[in-house]
């Protein structure tokens, strides 16, 4: 489905313009928000535009799938630490995105509050079949998905892509290079929040990598792909009928979540987010080691 209500893995729990970035390693973005960022548009506002109110709850923790063939690859490189001196606390997260992206921008866009947990639980997922919205670090925005006639057929509307493009710009706002050296200096508290999902001594940063694998083979249709509301027979007629559309390309219907986002955004809005995606990569791999032998 482009849009579920099943019960997720993970149930938890207008546009400004971000602050001109300062050069200090203490003002940078961490790259779960540079991921997260990239995930609340191809989510936060590409998916949660059906008006959904923000579910405040902490995540719960179901056992973890088992993850998807479209994320396997080889062992990524191993992280390599910040000084003890230069890490970032769980309680200093919200004034370090305030400092980098500023105040107005933070409460427009974030929900801070638990951000750690949110955030990697949002990260796992979009490799994942669903990415529950309830999770999301992110706060929704106005209006809903849109769809077009094309023949006897209903296609993803051109028009969705024209909200999205000022968190696009926002996204592409954020320095990848200062990013990442603030997602090593968050890196314990992230692993932390990982490890409390119920993933044990599972690598976050191993997932990161994978997951940006995943999103950047999100295919590219020639053309708006197709969609079909799905018939959901009983008495009850249902109160939010955009949330059952699912792909008539059966392909595209087999994508993880975050790539099926992707989809909805439109071509433009995908590429200037892959083309972010490989710049957060070229990164991390420059601040990792050679892979790990464990």
């Amino acid at each position: 489905m482009i849009d579920t209500r099943r019960e997720p893995t993970f149930s938890p729990s207008r546009p400004v313009e971000p602050r001109k970035r300062r050069r200090s390693s203490s003002t940078t973005a961490p790259i779960l928000v540079a991921l997260l960022a990239v995930a609340a548009a191809v989510a936060g506002w590409f998916w949660m535009t059906r008006e959904v109110p923000v579910v405040r709850t902490p995540p719960t923790v179901s056992e973890p799938q088992a993850e998807p063939e479209t994320a396997a690859a080889a062992q990524p490189p191993a992280l390599v630490p910040a000084p003890a001196e230069a890490m970032v606390k769980a309680e200093d997260v919200r004034g370090a995105l305030m400092q980098l992206l500023g105040r107005d921008a933070v409460l427009q866009f974030l929900e801070t509050t638990d951000f750690p947990r949110k955030a990697v639980a949002t990260l796992d997922n979009l490799g994942r079949e669903h990415a529950p919205v309830s999770a999301w670090p992110v706060l929704p925005a106005p209006g809903r998905f849109l769809v077009a006639a094309s023949g006897s057929s209903q296609v993803i509307a051109t028009e969705n892509a024209m909200r999205y493009w000022p968190f696009v710009a926002f996204v592409n706002s954020i320095d990848a290079a200062q990013a990442v050296e603030l997602y090593r200096r968050m890196y314990p508290v992230l692993q932390q929040a990982y490890r409390d999902l119920g993933f044990g001594d599972r690598s976050l940063h191993q997932r990161v990598f994978q997951v940006i694998d995943v999103l950047l083979a999100t295919p590219d249709p020639a053309q708006p792909p197709k969609i079909t509301l799905t018939e959901v027979k009983g008495p009850i007629p249902s109160a939010q009928p955009w949330t059952r559309y699912q792909y008539d390309d059966a392909r595209l219907e087999r994508l993880t979540a975050g790539q099926k986002m992707l989809l909805r955004m439109g071509p433009d809005n995908r590429k200037a987010l892959k083309l972010k995606l490989e710049e957060f990569r070229q990164q991390l791999l420059q601040a990792s080691a050679a892979p790990s032998r464990q």
